[in-house]
């Protein structure tokens, strides 16, 4: 990944400045401020993204609060290699620390990153309301545990495109079409893939190949979590459930038990959007929707 170029044009973009804080660990956490608005407010992320991924949804809020995005583990702004004692505690601890330098009440997470909202909602007192998009948990069928193994495996082993193909065929968020097609065969498209993209310069984005290894943080949260969504029946506080109408089924049947299960809570169902939602537009996603109904929602 070409982190110069990254760090190059954050140097120029004036719609925000950097920082970063101490976990509980130790680990750097990095984040971006957007605003100066009260109340502050906390991006969580999910995977195969950073930070810039969620630059036009922090920065429609930050017209209404201050806006913080912090970096997950493993990404530019907070380099921490994985290691196998990883825990969404973890996670809950680096989205503390940046509560601690915001003051911020309210938070949203996306995918994973919602994963850990919930955890965090759970736990700690100072989020007063949270809202999520499309948390993966697996709630009518079994968690893909053994195909989440294959994924760390291959990743070790410096398998990228074929640990890609894996990603693809678990978490059914990318085309449509690698579903259907025989792993042999996505295997092929994922490579080709990754050796275009490798090839290619001046994009703010960081390559799959880099974000791909990142993964292991991700499932590790639905690892841990996926089986327990009754647990957060006991959270008390507001929680808005987020969903798009093109996402996954699997998607859709944890928004709906989550309904079920969270004592105060609201949904709102997109019309034609997908796991992608709350990215940037040339991510697929429909940033100025989403946080419409975010302000909404955090300014009630």
């Amino acid at each position: 990944m070409n982190t110069n170029l990254f760090a190059q044009s954050a140097a120029t973009d004036t719609t925000f400045v950097e920082g970063s804080v101490l976990s509980k660990d130790g680990t750097k956490i990095g984040y971006r401020k957007y605003g100066s608005n009260k109340p502050a407010l906390i991006i969580v992320q999910g995977a195969m993204g950073v930070i810039v991924n969620y630059h036009e949804l922090a920065k429609a809020l930050s017209h209404h609060f201050t806006v913080y995005v912090p970096e997950r583990r493993g990404r530019p702004l907070s380099p921490k290699e994985y290691t196998p004692d990883h825990s969404i505690e973890k996670d809950v601890e680096d989205v503390s620390c940046v509560i601690n330098v915001s003051g911020a009440n309210y938070v949203f997470g996306l995918s994973s990153g919602a994963l850990v909202t919930l955890e965090a909602t759970k736990v700690l007192p100072s989020i007063k309301k949270a809202a999520v998009y499309e948390p993966p948990f697996y709630v009518t069928g079994p968690v893909p545990v053994k195909k989440i193994y294959r994924v760390f495996i291959l990743i070790s082993e410096g398998k990228t495109s074929a640990a890609l193909a894996q990603v693809f065929k678990i978490v059914k968020v990318g085309p449509k079409v690698f579903n259907y097609v025989p792993m042999p065969v996505l295997k092929l498209m994922t490579k080709a893939y990754i050796k275009s993209e490798d090839k290619q310069q001046n994009s703010r984005y960081p390559k799959v190949s880099y974000l791909v290894p990142t993964m292991r943080f991700d499932f590790t949260d639905v690892l841990q979590r996926s089986g327990k969504v009754h647990s957060y029946n006991s959270i008390d506080k507001p929680v808005l459930l987020l969903g798009g109408t093109n996402s996954p089924k699997y998607l859709k049947e944890a928004l709906d038990t989550l309904e079920k299960v969270l004592p105060d809570q609201r949904r709102i169902k997109f019309e034609k959007l997908d796991h992608s939602g709350p990215w940037n537009t040339d991510r697929g996603g429909s940033p100025e929707i989403v946080a419409k109904t975010l302000i909404g929602f955090f300014k009630d």
